[in-house]
């Protein structure tokens, strides 16, 4: 099957993949499933409770940007336990395929969530990646519902309980900032990373074009959204910091995948930026938002070629 560079695809982003030539990719950059529950996209393990993915009157009544009902952390059975393996496993079902379609010194750059990121990192190196950093995009907002306990011992009529814990809360703290992982493919073995760049043009940063986004050449970004830019995706990125992360790693004329690229932040970043994209992902309706989205007028546009 062939696919034409510059169109985003209604396909499935793991099996496409068996499409895509070997070392034909400079960048793999892309917003994955973070196995929280999230959405229905997001269950990436054998999931048999009920609750799971129903609504809570507190998310109701909140209009939480996570409308559904993920498991706690501890879980509500021993096979609960079993969840951070299983995400490793789904992470191991691409990775070997990332590693192969990606030039040498080519990167994969990824958000992968605060919980299970580890098992991400762990999947991808043992298919060969090295984790070159781990970057960090500080949110403008973030939603943070963490509730009182001693609400909880109130409504249980445990005034004593209640005054003891007062100030302790029940959930996370305040997710400022989404960790973002830079994976690279390494180079041949016996020779340099300068040699590798003449010959793939790839392996290298651009740090001149990261101080277009960021007062200083380091690992934290915060950039935010355009006004009206959002909504378009529970797990939406602001287009300018996928363009922070395209320009650090590529030039212009290269290639951009992103296998999971629900509304098309990735791909407007790289037809902006001209670049070749490619993206792929299962929601019809998604898939439509990015159609839409990269429709809309863009300073560069790109001419088609194949695969």
């Amino acid at each position: 099957m062939k696919f034409v560079r510059n169109n985003v695809y209604l396909h499935d982003g793991i099996k496409a993949l068996k499409h895509l030539e070997d070392e034909s990719l400079h960048l793999i950059l892309s917003d994955i499933p973070y196995g929280i529950g999230a959405e229905e996209w997001d269950v990436l393990h054998n999931n048999t409770n009920s609750a799971y993915l129903g609504k809570s009157p507190a998310q109701e009544k909140a209009g939480a940007v996570f409308k559904k009902r993920g498991k706690p952390i501890n879980g509500w059975s021993e096979a609960d336990r079993e969840i951070p393996k299983q995400y490793y496993e789904w992470c191991s079902l691409w990775a070997k395929d990332w590693l192969r379609i990606l030039k040498p010194g080519g990167s994969a750059v990824v958000f992968a969530g605060r919980r299970f990121s580890h098992r991400c990192i762990a999947a991808l190196e043992d298919v060969g990646f090295n984790l070159k950093d781990m970057l960090a995009w500080v949110r403008e907002r973030a939603p943070h519902r963490a509730q009182r306990i001693s609400l909880i011992y109130e409504r249980r009529g445990d005034e004593y309980s209640a005054k003891k814990w007062s100030g302790w809360r029940v959930g996370n703290l305040k997710p400022s900032f989404e960790p973002i992982l830079w994976f690279v493919k390494p180079y041949k073995i016996g020779g340099t990373l300068a040699d590798n760049v003449l010959e793939h043009d790839i392996g290298a940063f651009n740090e001149s074009a990261l101080l277009e986004y960021s007062k200083k050449p380091e690992n934290i970004l915060k950039c935010g959204f355009l006004p009206n830019e959002s909504g378009k995706h529970p797990t939406q990125k602001p287009i300018k910091l996928m363009q922070a992360l395209i320009e650090l790693t590529t030039i212009e004329n290269q290639f951009v995948l992103d296998p999971f690229c629900g509304s098309g932040s990735t791909l407007i970043a790289a037809k902006k930026l001209n670049r070749e994209f490619l993206g792929f992902d299962i929601s019809e309706e998604y898939v439509n938002i990015s159609k839409e989205r990269l429709e809309e007028p863009c300073q560069q546009r790109l001419s088609l070629s194949s695969i």
